[in-house]
């Protein structure tokens, strides 16, 4: 008969380990060298903080489909849109209410911020997920378990998918 302490510390076990997909290996060799984040992690970062609503703008601290605030951007390297001065009264709200500056603006942040927050050995999109949600200086306390359901939900319908387009 097996104890059930232990029973309970398998099933934990396989349930961890079937939530947590990697989706770090769906980007291009080039991609990977030049942006932290792939593409597929973006979106779920997305998805998790705002739905990837693009018609967000500011409200309050944040701004955008990725919820920015001004010192994440800042911290980011103030990337900027096109014709735009990173002095300039608006530059922020600019770049982090257009999809594409937003996106340069999580991979400036992850360049500078990109860790192991987990503890598993590797950064991942689950790193950069937890990186965005609380900062490059906490990314080791606790995410808020709505946040880190929907990055765990997305990625793991992102590596099915990605499975089985390549069957």
């Amino acid at each position: 008969m097996v104890p059930k302490s232990l029973l309970l510390v398998c099933l934990i076990a396989i349930g961890v380990s079937s939530v947590l997909a990697d989706v770090s290996h769906i980007a291009p060799p080039q991609q990977q060298l030049e942006d932290p984040v792939t593409d597929v992690c973006l979106s779920c970062i997305c998805e998790a903080s705002s739905g990837c609503d693009a018609s967000l703008r500011c409200s309050g601290d944040v701004c955008g489909m990725f919820a920015i605030t001004w010192a994440y951007w800042a911290d980011a390297g103030k990337p900027v849109q096109q014709g735009d001065s990173p002095d300039s009264q608006n530059a922020y709200a600019n770049c982090v209410n257009e999809p594409y500056c937003a996106a340069r603006t999580v991979q400036g942040y992850m360049r500078k911020f990109g860790q192991d927050c987990n503890g598993d050995g590797r950064i991942d999109c689950f790193d950069h997920a937890i990186v965005h949600k609380l900062g490059g200086y906490n990314c080791k306390n606790t995410v808020p378990i709505v946040y880190q359901s929907k990055i765990d939900e997305c990625i793991q319908r992102k590596a099915n998918e990605y499975s089985a387009a390549r069957q």
